[in-house]
């Protein structure tokens, strides 16, 4: 085992990965001023997927030399394209909304768990709990609505006192 291929191959992967890397960021940076906000926001599953496959499609450009700058920038590209036509039909055509975007689901009301939904949703109590006292309440009884977002994230609504 070559232990010094560990740490350092040769300069001229150091000198492409500074280029190629600062080229890359520089496009992603553009392409998503380009496409706005909503490329990035976490609105649904799709979004997850968009904004993860950015990051990774980045990395292999900075990473892997067998990957072009050409190619990444038309892979960035077709997923940031990708994103605003789901987004785009989502807006216009509700059917296909529903089939590509979750629902919001209500967890809890009026202080009582809704455990059909919890179940469905596969959130535990201790879950729940938790967005209830980052919302500063203490337990489920301070509670008016508990709502799991599209995004996946809790919104927790608390009793006026």
């Amino acid at each position: 085992m070559n232990w010094t291929n560990m740490f350092f191959q040769n300069w001229e992967g150091i000198v492409r990965t500074l280029i190629v890397g600062a080229l890359a960021y520089t496009i992603l940076i553009l392409f998503l001023r380009i496409s706005g906000k909503r490329t990035l926001a976490k609105l649904n599953a799709f979004d997850l997927v968009v904004t993860v496959a950015l990051g990774s499609t980045l990395s292999a450009i900075l990473l892997q030399e067998s990957v072009a700058l050409a190619e990444g920038m038309i892979a960035l590209a077709l997923l940031i394209l990708l994103q605003f036509v789901v987004a785009y039909t989502s807006v216009r055509f509700p059917a296909f909304a529903k089939a590509v975007r979750s629902e919001p689901s209500l967890l809890a009301r009026d202080g009582e768990y809704c455990e059909a939904a919890m179940r469905r949703e596969r959130i535990t109590h201790g879950e729940a709990l938790s967005a209830v006292r980052s919302a500063g309440g203490r337990d489920i009884e301070d509670v008016a609505f508990l709502i799991l977002e599209s995004d996946g994230t809790l919104s927790a609504g608390l009793k006026s006192k």
